[in-house]
């Protein structure tokens, strides 16, 4: 768990959704945010995906 918790690529992630959460509350809904929200679901599966991968590598 501390693999996930400490990775850079996760933190830059969630990080990301923090901005991208306050965006949304402060703006109307559009195709804009559904399309930004799509995109930071993506980077954080590719980020944990990485970790995943990483982690079964050292092993």
């Amino acid at each position: 768990m501390r693999e996930y918790l400490f990775s850079a690529s996760i933190l830059s992630a969630l990080t990301a959704g923090i901005g991208l959460l306050r965006k949304t509350l402060r703006s109307p809904l559009s195709w804009h945010v559904w399309l930004l929200w799509a995109s930071w679901v993506i980077s954080l599966v590719l980020a944990i995906a990485a970790v995943r991968d990483r982690r079964s590598f050292d092993r």
